[in-house]
């Protein structure tokens, strides 16, 4: 596989023309994964003021500009986040599972590379374990999302002229950079890096290059989580981090859990991570706003779980019982399961939900309590959609369009409708004008 990439290879790169004049010096790329369109609607609702007639904008819809198709390179039509990812950064279709390679486990360029390779700085920061599908589809080259271990080993080894890909990675994942085999985390500090693994830390960053790994894998979810919107204060370090760069930046920036409460079609979760997300966009956009220079681009990879707002032919989204819910179904459950007599276990269920059951609904949660706490974390968040009337269609992705959202120079060059791999092709553009 290859591993080293000359800037020769990296300028044959081909890529749309765009209609921009002067590229941007900087890149905000952000990523929603399985930021489906219900879940930008989703999020209105929930955020609405309740003291005012009409509900009001989000950020996501103050910086909305259009939609993008997700198929991956095959006939399934529903991607998966490592050919999403391969998409995204590259501007290759490939197969489902694959990490930045092709049918025939060719490495394809990414803009990161790219970007390293003109001179600019770059970064990856998420929510997830930073060798996941997502982050590595910019970093990395593998046949296989799954084999988390040599994605991590690429990090390091897989350089552009001699150095690191990343200047700054910020997200979960010390399982995989410390382990008895190898412990990158002790190789990128011998080669210059500074490294953080807690919060305190992580506002001790002063320079670059920098890692910061601050979970063995991906966060706790933003509703668990007791330090508050992760993915804001990370936003906010990167941003810090990397503004001085003479030559520019180039930074991912994934809300990557909004996926994984989907799948767990956990709405109370979806919202909790969709908020942190909105407001790591705000410190993207402040930053925006303070140099017209640089240019914001969000979208999702793929759509998860087909979330409908309304369910059971019931006209109403109840997104006011939604907000009492103060943690995600799977922390419930666990609080829940140890609790043997059924008064205090009901007790215990109003105080996490906020939502009174009738009899035989108490019943079906003692019932699922005695199957265990898989069956109870379904029995939980079951009762939650029926009494929001929120559906979900399916427990993966889907093959729905997702939004895309620009702020800043050359943002109209994301309007209307396109492929996600257009987007990439416009990004990489302006990096090639460097």
């Amino acid at each position: 596989m290859l591993k080293k990439l000359s800037l020769i290879s990296i300028a044959c790169l081909a890529c749309a023309s765009t209609t921009a004049i002067a590229a941007p010096k900087n890149i905000i790329y952000m990523i929603g994964d399985g930021m489906g369109p219900a879940y930008l609607a989703a999020y209105r609702y929930y955020m609405d003021n309740p003291d005012t007639k009409a509900v009001e904008s989000t950020v996501f819809d103050q910086l909305w500009v259009g939609n993008a198709s997700t198929y991956p390179d095959d006939d399934t039509v529903v991607t998966d986040s490592a050919a999403a990812a391969t998409a995204l950064s590259s501007t290759h279709k490939t197969y489902n599972g694959a990490i930045a390679v092709d049918h025939d486990h060719k490495s394809l360029t990414t803009m990161m590379e790219i970007a390293k390779a003109k001179g600019m700085q770059t970064g990856v920061v998420v929510t997830a374990q930073i060798n996941h599908a997502t982050p590595a589809g910019f970093l990395a080259h593998d046949p296989s999302r799954n084999n988390y271990n040599q994605i991590a080993d690429d990090y390091i080894d897989n350089k552009v002229d001699g150095r690191i890909v990343a200047d700054l990675m910020l997200g979960g994942g010390t399982s995989y950079f410390i382990r008895e085999d190898r412990n990158l985390v002790e190789e990128f500090k011998q080669a210059g890096y500074q490294y953080a693994d807690n919060w305190t830390e992580l506002k001790s960053l002063h320079k670059l290059p920098a890692l910061g790994l601050f979970a063995p894998k991906g966060f706790v979810s933003a509703l668990d989580n007791p330090e508050p919107l992760p993915l804001k204060q990370m936003t906010e370090k990167a941003l810090e981090l990397l503004s001085p760069a003479e030559k520019g930046f180039v930074v991912m920036i994934e809300g990557s859990q909004i996926d994984w409460c989907g799948h767990a079609n956990d709405i109370a979760c979806a919202m909790a991570e969709m908020h942190d997300f909105a407001e790591a966009i705000k410190v993207a956009k402040a930053y925006v706003d303070a140099h017209p220079d640089t240019l914001l681009v969000i979208t999702a990879d793929h759509e998860t779980g087909g979330l409908s707002l309304g369910a059971n032919g019931n006209y109403s989204w109840k997104r006011d019982l939604i907000k009492k819910v103060k943690h995600t179904g799977e922390y419930i459950a666990g609080q829940l399961l140890a609790l043997k007599d059924d008064k205090v276990f009901y007790q215990a269920w109003l105080g996490l939900t906020g939502l009174e059951l009738k009899s035989d609904e108490q019943q079906l949660l003692s019932k699922a309590r005695a199957e265990g706490i898989k069956a109870l974390s379904v029995a939980v968040k079951q009762r939650i959609d029926f009494h929001s009337s929120t559906g979900w269609t399916s427990s993966g992705h889907t093959a729905a369009d997702v939004p895309v959202l620009a702020h800043g120079a050359d943002k109209q060059d994301f309007a209307g409708f396109q492929d996600n791999t257009d987007i990439a092709a416009k990004l990489i553009k302006f990096i090639q004008q460097k």
